[in-house]
């Protein structure tokens, strides 16, 4: 009779050790302990350059500033227009992204926009250069005691208060995406 009673008692244990891991899973504190160990700071500018290109459309639905348009009738393929229309080949300047120029530096450098050396070409000619969209990102880097690490984008004036070697708590989920915003400071 005693080795059955021993069986209920091991299964019970094994029982309440799950419960017990299960619990602290689902309603113990959530995230890893991480430690700040870098701070830096990226400055990017797209550079737009103007070029030709060229397009087709139908003649009343052409963009403005087309140019060198060569115009012809034609059938409607989609079937939207009933009667034959006049259809355009045309040129058309545009500005589109050329390249990005950045800076970047750590917290001991002052966070500075770049200045790009920009083409200079005559009024409407294509091949001139000119600023596009500037973004500005001030990021940190987070490592657990197992040397995951993570990186975490913070508005400006954050940054500026975080120190390397401070400690957070910072949720994790099982796939290892860092909820950056939820990080809490944490005193180990």
């Amino acid at each position: 009779m005693r080795l059955p009673r021993l069986r209920f008692i091991v299964l019970i244990a094994m029982v309440a050790a799950t419960l017990a891991t299960l619990g602290w899973w689902v309603w113990g504190p959530s995230g890893v302990f991480v430690e700040l160990t870098r701070r830096s700071w990226r400055m990017e500018i797209v550079v737009e350059r103007l070029r030709t290109e060229t397009g087709s459309d139908w003649c009343d639905e052409m963009p403005e500033g087309a140019y060198d348009v060569k115009r012809r009738v034609i059938a409607d393929p989609t079937g939207v227009r009933t009667e034959p229309g006049e259809h355009c080949r045309y040129e058309l300047l545009a500005w589109r992204r050329s390249w990005i120029v950045k800076s970047e530096g750590g917290p001991g450098d002052r966070p500075e926009w770049p200045r790009p050396p920009l083409r200079v070409a005559p009024p409407g000619q294509p091949g001139g250069e000119r600023l596009g969209r500037r973004e500005a990102y001030f990021e940190i880097e987070l490592r657990d005691r197992a040397d995951h690490a993570w990186i975490c984008r913070v508005d400006p004036a954050r940054w500026r208060q975080l120190r390397e070697g401070m400690s957070f708590r910072m949720p994790v989920d099982r796939f290892g995406t860092a909820n950056c915003p939820a990080m809490v400071e944490s005193r180990i």
